[in-house]
């Protein structure tokens, strides 16, 4: 950790300070109003399969579901393509073990892809997946009343999945804020999710990377140095935190031979439960700052104060 003046001005007089207060500052959250749906993603998802929803609601409550299916996939085969995502399912293609009861693994494959027609045996094998899954059943039971109303359900449920990344996507978006007013303020140059290529484009220097798919949140120039910025926020705990600090202590030490400065911002309850190995990487790493120390003006010090 490099001793700053700015956190003197804090009344922080020592390190154990420093991180004493990084610690009481974490937030436990940086939920925003688009973490929870993405709403544009999912009715744009619905609005292209639509007219292939609407046609499977004729089966809603029909007794010969067999009879029903052969007549619609021989009328619209497209609807074919719609079928996996009624099971929550982004694929088209399926290996499905059929039976293992035989002293053998038997497996069936299927494939839901658009066609202009279908064959006889294509709705065979189609009618049996909706058997053998349960899909029958959700039509001929009436277990719901509109197909399109379903997969909405179905979407929002799938978009959830997203919510870990999209805090990790929110985080970058702050930070970017406030790197965004500190280099228009002072004439800076950053670039966002910048590439070992990207930065040689643009500011014609070699930054060395220590394995091929790194890619920086952030790199700032002030007109004398190149800042490298990595962000990242965990509301949880887990084993990764402790894998992730030591991430960023190697990263330091591969970049400090080079001359470049590096700075991790992180913050998130998560850390609260992985402590020794934070302050280990804390007191090892020139700069660790979380979003209070950004507010209170701690990246803008070292930044336009050039401390590397």
């Amino acid at each position: 950790m490099k001793t700053l003046k700015i956190y003197k001005k804090l009344g922080l007089s020592s390190s154990k300070d420093v991180f004493n207060h990084f610690i009481s500052t974490l937030k436990k959250s940086n939920t925003t109003w688009d973490y929870f749906v993405n709403w544009a993603k999912v009715f744009g998802g619905i609005k292209s399969i639509e007219v292939d929803l609407n046609i499977l609601n004729y089966l809603i409550g029909k007794d010969n579901f067999v009879v029903e299916m052969k007549f619609l996939l021989g009328k619209y085969p497209s609807i074919v393509k719609v079928i996996p995502i009624l099971l929550a399912c982004r694929e088209n293609n399926f290996e499905i073990l059929s039976d293992f009861t035989k002293g053998k693994l038997e497996f069936e494959a299927f494939a839901f892809s658009s066609k202009d027609t279908l064959s006889n045996s294509d709705v065979v094998k189609i009618i049996s997946f909706m058997k053998s899954s349960g899909l029958a059943d959700l039509f001929t039971g009436k277990k719901i009343k509109n197909v399109i109303d379903y997969v909405t359900g179905i979407e929002v449920g799938l978009d959830s999945n997203g919510r870990k990344n999209r805090g990790g996507t929110t985080m970058e978006s702050i930070v970017e804020v406030f790197l965004s007013g500190l280099c228009e303020k002072n004439k800076y140059r950053c670039l966002k999710e910048a590439t070992a290529e990207k930065i040689k484009d643009v500011f014609g220097v070699d930054v060395p990377v220590d394995k091929s798919s790194r890619r920086y949140d952030f790199v700032v120039h002030n007109g004398q140095s190149l800042y490298l910025i990595e962000t990242n926020f965990y509301g949880g705990g887990g084993s990764k935190l402790k894998a992730t600090a030591g991430e960023y202590k190697a990263l330091q030490d591969y970049l400090r031979k080079s001359g470049y400065p590096f700075i991790w911002i992180t913050d998130g309850f998560g850390w609260k439960t992985t402590i020794r190995p934070l302050e280990e990487a804390f007191n090892h790493i020139d700069f660790v700052l979380n979003l209070t120390f950004i507010e209170n003006g701690v990246l803008e010090h070292i930044i336009k104060e050039n401390i590397k």
